[in-house]
This record gives C-alpha cells, sequence and structure tokens, in this order.
C-alpha cells in the first residue's frame, strides 16, 4: 500500500491529501487486524515478528520523507526518528543471529501508535499549519514523535545492551 499512498501524497492537493490518509489507515488497520488475528489464532511466527515492525517502519518513513518533501516535517526530525528505526531493525537483527527474537515492546507500540497519530494529523490538518500563537503545531506534532521514538529507541537499546557487548 505503500505505493498507492505515496502517489495520492505526491499529487499534493488537499483532496490527495485526504486520498492518502485513507490508504495510510487502511494499512494501519489491517496491520493491526493481522496481528490481532495471528495471536488470536496463534500463527504468530518468528518471521512475523520481525517483518511486521519492519513494514511499520517502512509505512512510517515513506509518510515522514513525504513530509520532508512536502515541508511538514523538519528534515533532522525525520533523520533521527529513521534512525531510531534503522537502528532497533540491527539490533533485532543482532539479537536474531544470537536465536533471540525481540518482539515489539509496550514502548515500542506506543511510539508506533503516537507516530501514526502525528502522520494522520499531518495528513488531514498539517498542509494549513495551524499555530497557537507563534508555535506551530505541525511542529508540535513532529517534536512528539520525535520525543516519543527516540525514548523508545533508548529503551530498546537499554533493554538489550547485552547483545551489543557481544558485537564485534
Amino acid at each position: 500500500m505503500i505505493p498507492v499512498f505515496m502517489i495520492f501524497f505526491f499529487i499534493g492537493r488537499e483532496w490527495s491529501y485526504y486520498a492518502a490518509c485513507a490508504v495510510f489507515i487502511l494499512a494501519s488497520v489491517t496491520d493491526f487486524l493481522d496481528g490481532y488475528i495471528a495471536r488470536k489464532y496463534n500463527q504468530v511466527t518468528d518471521f512475523g515478528k520481525f517483518a511486521d515492525p519492519l513494514a511499520d517502519k517502512l509505512l512510517v518513513a515513506a509518510a515522514f520523507i513525504g513530509f520532508v518533501e512536502a515541508s511538514l516535517s523538519p528534515g533532522w526530525m525525520v533523520i533521527v526518528i529513521i534512525a531510531r528505526e534503522l537502528i532497533v531493525t540491527a539490533l533485532r537483527t543482532v539479537a536474531a543471529a544470537s536465536g533471540r527474537v525481540i518482539a515489539a515492546s509496550y514502548f515500542g507500540k506506543v511510539k508506533t501508535t503516537v507516530q501514526m497519530t502525528a502522520i494522520i494529523y499531518l495528513l488531514i490538518f498539517g498542509w494549513r499549519d495551524f499555530h497557537i500563537g507563534a508555535v506551530s503545531v505541525n511542529l508540535v506534532i513532529n517534536a512528539i514523535a520525535l520525543v516519543i521514538t527516540a525514548a523508545s529507541g533508548i529503551d530498546y537499546l537499554y533493554k538489550n545492551r547485552e547483545l551489543l557487548k557481544n558485537v564485534k
């Protein structure tokens, strides 16, 4: 769904942002349902534990990269957000090489929810860039996503620090 999302997003019209938002929400809901069904029917696999968060990361990265292009998100914030995603993915790869699987933590799920909420807000309202006094609401939304994302990454690194001691 990422290519369809990006096509609508880069049309750059009000209606196309709403269409991109609908595709993003559909992708997010189907991702949630996939995980729910897998847990309910005991179909959770190591591949799913790795691939599902990776798909989330790709969808979120595509949206935030698009936001930089559309001047809805500062580039440096998006670099930090994507860097966190790459670092956690690398940590999962190191864990997998050691026979361990790092499933999404509660904090990681909160991070995903905050990012997805920020993306939906920016798709619906971001192009208007509301202000409260001199403060851009877009900047506040981006900052909240950045802080939660960075804190979640630090949490993953801290909880799995013993894996990093053995990396050569």
